[in-house]
């Protein structure tokens, strides 16, 4: 597996406003960012589904319902990262497709029919002015 790049870092400023309410000492910025936004990283298992556990424990599992384990290279830690599978993606981009396919289908079809009812007006107003004269 290839060593990826993160696509964005967050400013070092973002860290400092982290606070935790409540008594007790805050949580470091550290640890409560993941690791994959910080430094490179390295994909350990390819984007797979959730299991029915994963969905409970994992808060990760929520946005898309797939999630790939990710190895940080500077910090060691393994962490859960959610993603997209290319075959759901693919099964929404065609599902896309269809719709709209379907939906200009319909359209044209109105369109011919409005075209028509045109035609034969214009038609009859024609012939009303051939037979006035």
């Amino acid at each position: 597996p290839a060593i990826l790049r993160p696509r964005h870092r967050l400013p070092p400023a973002a860290h400092s406003t982290w606070r935790r309410a409540g008594p007790g000492p805050a949580p470091s910025p550290a640890a409560a960012t993941p690791c994959w936004l910080l430094e490179d990283f390295v994909v350990a298992q390819e984007c797979a589904p959730c299991t029915r556990f994963q969905e409970k424990t994992i808060s990760d599992c929520s946005p898309t319902g797939f999630i790939e384990r990710i190895s940080c290279a500077s910090s060691k830690r393994e962490e859960f990262k959610s993603c997209r599978s290319a075959v759901m993606e693919a099964r929404v981009f065609w599902k896309f497709v269809g719709t709209m396919m379907g939906t200009a289908a319909v359209f044209a079809v109105l369109v011919v029919c409005r075209q028509r009812v045109l035609d034969r007006k214009a038609l009859e107003k024609v012939r009303k002015q051939i037979e006035s004269i």
